[in-house]
């Protein structure tokens, strides 16, 4: 190859490399940031809570509007609230959404979870058969209500699997100085839908959660609600321990902000026409 064409030849390829990697920035330019790697790890979180959350279906209303617009995938995992803390005492979790105050707390002063938040809150529901056999409706007090089932040996479903509302209904069996036993006092061991599905087939007593209950159709009646010691809130957690810092914190940003409150604070009024939890954000 003659001087000539040599250096026609390397003009051109200096011209071509230069066009080249000015495509290159032009695309970059265009979205703002190269494209991240083929093999790059997906961002995903894992929220340990409880199946009320998931049984009421607010969960599926809320999540995936967090994850178009973070780009966060959330894995849940929905147990009672004792086996979610105890997620979190594993490191199983990176972030908790329960409902347990005590245990929340206690969680928290251990140092296992840090950047604690009120969320939201409901109450719970004594229900039963419309019937009424032990006379509930007319009692004062959640205690008393309970004292009369025990008198009566009215059939009960406990939930038995030391969630949340399981532990609220042990508390008030306690202050009603009880401890429930015999064959009128049955343990589902499942989550809230499924033991209301029990006490329904059954026509017997069980403490529920709102929102559960809400969500459910079934023959069952709420007979009593309102009672201070019924209240029922909810926190979320992070877990000290996680690896996931970022995402959680832009997770319970979310949930605690105005957009997250204002999902909550709607979801259940088209279908019951009430909200199913009342957004309470504040930090603890």
């Amino acid at each position: 190859m003659k001087v000539c064409q040599l250096r026609h030849f390397y003009l051109l390829l200096t011209l071509l490399c230069l066009l080249v990697a000015a495509c290159g920035t032009a695309t970059t330019a265009s979205t703002g940031s190269p494209p991240p790697p083929a093999d790059a790890p997906a961002r995903e979180i894992l929220l340990a809570t409880t199946t009320s959350t998931q049984d009421s279906g607010l969960l599926d209303a809320i999540l995936p509007v967090f994850e178009k617009e973070s780009g966060i995938k959330v894995k849940v995992v929905a147990v009672g609230t004792g086996q979610a803390i105890k997620m979190g005492e594993d490191g199983d979790a990176d972030v908790l959404l329960v409902h347990s105050r005590k245990d929340e707390d206690a969680f928290v002063a251990k140092g296992l979870g840090v950047n604690a938040y009120d969320v939201m809150y409901n109450q719970f529901y004594l229900v039963g058969p419309a019937a009424d056999p032990a006379g509930v409706k007319t009692a004062k007090t959640a205690a008393e209500a309970f004292e009369r089932i025990a008198k009566a040996k009215a059939l009960f479903i406990s939930r038995g699997d030391d969630s949340g509302t399981d532990k609220k209904e042990k508390s008030i069996w306690k202050e009603a100085q009880i401890t429930p036993s015999g064959d009128w006092y049955l343990s589902s061991g499942q989550g809230m839908g499924a033991t209301l599905q029990i006490a329904d087939e059954k026509q017997a007593y069980t403490l529920t959660d709102e929102a559960t209950f809400l969500s459910r159709k079934l023959g069952l009646v709420v007979l009593m609600q309102g009672e201070k010691s019924l209240l029922n809130p909810y926190g979320v957690i992070q877990v000290a321990s996680t690896k996931k810092q970022e995402e959680v914190g832009q997770f319970i940003a979310f949930l605690t902000g105005p957009e997250g409150q204002r999902l909550i604070g709607e979801y259940g009024k088209d279908k019951y026409g009430k909200g199913l939890f009342v957004p309470n954000a504040k930090k603890r």
